[in-house]
């Protein structure tokens, strides 16, 4: 991978997430077909295979058999050109100046999915996730699927002993101290809406943080932490020792309020100096990229994701914003706590597709800063503007 730096971005070109691997993969089984039967795995369910779920060949054919053609590589594997090999000048100069002008800790990354390059402003540094590490709850759900492990139908059950803390509409279902619904359910109500309690029950469901971060380091993505789960992880910041009675009513916000305010902010700051669901801007986009490409998921576990991001309720004003009406944006939003003057984890990240099909990932992250809201979605939308713009010329 080469690097090139031009003011504040780092411009990155490298070759676009493996398509000569899968080039050599679709050549490599081509000949093992010609050569002997292939034996798909018996636990795999029947689902176009990838490379990863290919483990072994089968016994050879006879000489009279005559080995079938083998299928095209699916759409969603096959390269697709690279148009360009150099980040356009207007795009790295834009963000440059977006990052450099914003007043806060800002990061940046662009990558376009089907090329070689990546604009990038603090792309490396580890920023709070807050509720964008949903996307990889939802990935290692999605993945289980794909392995036979789990199934969209599968029960889910709710206890007031689930429920978590701020954002949690689920809670409103528990009639009698319970609510029984599915997997798919609460997955959807995870991604769309931002459900803390839907998204630890997800979590749960598939083994807890070790699952997903067994996940992330399979698919070679570095660089992205996952937390504990959102209980451990918002009471440590904001000074507090997790108590289930905090997930009832407003319990959390008494007891925080009643911290003294050196224990808040002494908190908060070891939060962003290490947040412990860090991660950096580019490691992100690497990874849109790669599902865009079809890199981590199945094709139908690829296109139920992407398809639920592109229904995402929240963030309208963020990069959204930006997005020209006859774009199309899939993505997941993340905000995180407040201490007045201060604001963190104030996150979009997505895949932005044009009306030609070609797709940008985009991670904009504000790991701290005081200006307005406003001042926030306009450095979002700068960035979605600013693709869209150069993508035109």
């Amino acid at each position: 991978m080469k690097y090139r730096r031009s003011g504040g971005v780092v411009i990155r070109r490298a070759d676009p997430g493996g398509r000569k691997a899968v080039g050599g993969w679709t050549r490599g089984l081509v000949i093992s077909i010609l050569l002997s039967g292939c034996v798909a795995d018996a636990s795999v369910n029947h689902r176009p295979m990838q490379g990863r779920q290919v483990q072994g060949m089968g016994q050879p054919v006879p000489a009279t058999a005559v080995p079938p053609a083998p299928p095209p590589p699916p759409s969603y594997l096959a390269p697709r050109p690279v148009q360009h090999r150099a980040a356009p000048a207007d795009l790295v100069a834009t963000i440059n100046s977006l990052g450099r002008n914003f007043r806060g800790n800002a990061g940046i990354s662009v990558r376009r999915v089907d090329a070689d390059w990546e604009v990038a402003y603090n792309g490396t540094s580890l920023m709070p996730q807050q509720s964008v590490s949903k996307l990889w709850v939802a990935m290692t759900m999605l993945d289980a699927m794909d392995r036979g492990k789990v199934k969209m139908q599968d029960p889910v059950t709710i206890g007031t002993g689930d429920l978590t803390l701020f954002h949690q509409p689920l809670a409103a279902m528990l009639k009698n101290g319970s609510y029984t619904t599915t997997l798919s359910d609460v997955y959807t109500r995870a991604m769309q809406q931002s459900d803390n309690t839907a998204n630890d029950a997800v979590l749960r469901k598939v083994g807890g943080p070790d699952a997903v971060r067994n996940f992330l380091a399979r698919r070679f993505i570095s660089n992205i932490r996952f937390g504990p789960g959102e209980r451990l992880l918002q009471s440590k910041t904001a000074g507090l020792v997790w108590d289930q009675k905090m997930a009832m009513g407003r319990n959390f916000y008494t007891a925080r309020a009643n911290l003294p305010m050196s224990v808040r902010q002494k908190a908060l700051d070891d939060y962003l100096a290490n947040p412990p669901d860090g991660a950096a801007p580019s490691s992100i986009t690497l990874a849109l990229a790669k599902l865009k490409r079809g890199e981590m998921l199945s094709p139908a576990s690829t296109d139920i994701l992407l398809t639920t991001m592109h229904g995402a309720k929240t963030g309208p004003q963020r990069v959204k914003g930006g997005v020209p009406s006859d774009w199309s944006y899939a993505h997941k939003t993340g905000t995180g706590q407040e201490l007045a003057p201060r604001a963190t984890g104030f996150n979009d990240v997505g895949i932005m597709t044009a009306p030609d099909g070609t797709s940008y990932a985009i991670a904009v992250m504000i790991a701290s800063t005081t200006v307005s809201i406003p001042e926030r979605w306009a450095l979002m939308q700068g960035v979605s503007r600013a693709v869209a713009a150069t993508h035109r010329k």
